[in-house]
């Protein structure tokens, strides 16, 4: 009998543990790395970032239809579940401004801050409710890893759409088009400040792990420079976002981002603060000891979000699940 994750969203598909049997009988290469861990459950090393790859990319093509998925050695490779959940609970969010009804159509556009190598964002948020993606990175071999997801997945080819940001100190300019229009954005910003911030915490994890092998720890999730820090951490990523979403107030209706530390919050509201936004809301999305939040502002009043709504989605949109 499975047990239910009911930290996580009602509509998330990871809310059961792992089906580890089915899973190999979707994708059979994960097979030699499944074995029955001390408290005699199936299960695989989550040190092991070859393990954790397999787990991905069967998880992928089990629950979202993706049957090529693939990333480059050492780029992020991030848990599922927890992504899911950002993408559900976004969809939340546009459901209150359309009578409590998560939107379905491809007319729906997010921007993914950072879709990195493995795309997982715009596979989730396209498959479970038909949204397209535009996803922008700084990383060129980042940018040429998701496009090959896109181009060899056909579900994926005319809905995600990956743009390199050739400008490492932007963040919205360089990437959005005059003119162009998003629902909502989407960011996991760089945890750490500083590159030897980033390796402290590589070790803590692995410590946790208790599988550390020799001088060097190995991140299981992985992650190049871009994905685990840039400078001013966490904080100074989401405060150059918020100046920025400024400038481009009316062509999103929701600025969203994850924030991974409650201690954040109040440097983040500061910076709010300073720009006006017409509503800020902070969601908490609990999976399993872990309590993570994304963060959401908007610079557009009630009359311009109900003209944003019958303009954009009453007419181009299916309904979709009840929240």
């Amino acid at each position: 009998m499975s047990i239910e994750k009911n930290e996580l969203h009602p509509r998330n598909k990871h809310r059961s543990r792992y089906d580890f049997p089915e899973l190999i009988r979707t994708l059979p290469e994960l097979r030699p790395f499944v074995t029955v861990n001390p408290y005699g459950d199936e299960s695989i090393d989550f040190s092991d970032p070859v393990a954790v790859r397999l787990l991905n990319k069967a998880l992928l093509k089990h629950f979202y239809q993706i049957d090529h998925w693939d990333i480059p050695e050492g780029y992020l490779c991030p848990p599922i579940p927890g992504r899911a959940d950002y993408v559900h609970y976004l969809a939340d969010l546009l459901a209150e401004v359309n009578s409590g009804t998560a939107p379905k159509s491809s007319q729906i556009k997010g921007l993914d801050i950072g879709i990195g190598a493995n795309c997982i964002y715009p596979i989730i948020g396209h498959q479970e409710y038909g949204w397209s993606f535009v996803g922008s990175d700084v990383d060129s071999y980042a940018i040429r890893s998701a496009k090959n997801i896109v181009a060899i997945n056909p579900s994926l080819s005319a809905a995600v759409f990956p743009r390199l940001q050739m400008h490492k100190n932007q963040i919205f300019k360089g990437v959005l088009k005059p003119g162009e229009m998003f629902d909502f954005t989407m960011c996991n910003p760089p945890f750490h400040g500083s590159a030897e911030e980033a390796q402290e915490g590589t070790q803590r994890k692995v410590r946790n792990l208790g599988k550390q092998k020799g001088k060097t720890p190995v991140l299981n999730f992985g992650g190049q420079q871009a994905e685990l820090w840039c400078e001013g951490g966490e904080v100074g990523f989401i405060r150059k976002m918020i100046q920025e979403s400024q400038m481009i107030s009316k062509q999103c209706f929701w600025f969203t981002t994850l924030v991974s530390k409650s201690m954040h919050l109040p440097f983040i509201h500061a910076a709010l603060d300073k720009v006006y936004p017409v509503q800020v809301k902070t969601i908490e999305m609990a999976q399993g000891q872990k309590i993570s939040r994304f963060i959401a502002w908007t610079f557009l009043t009630p009359e311009e979000q109900e003209r944003w709504k019958t303009e954009r989605w009453l007419k181009k949109c299916v309904t979709g699940t009840k929240t």
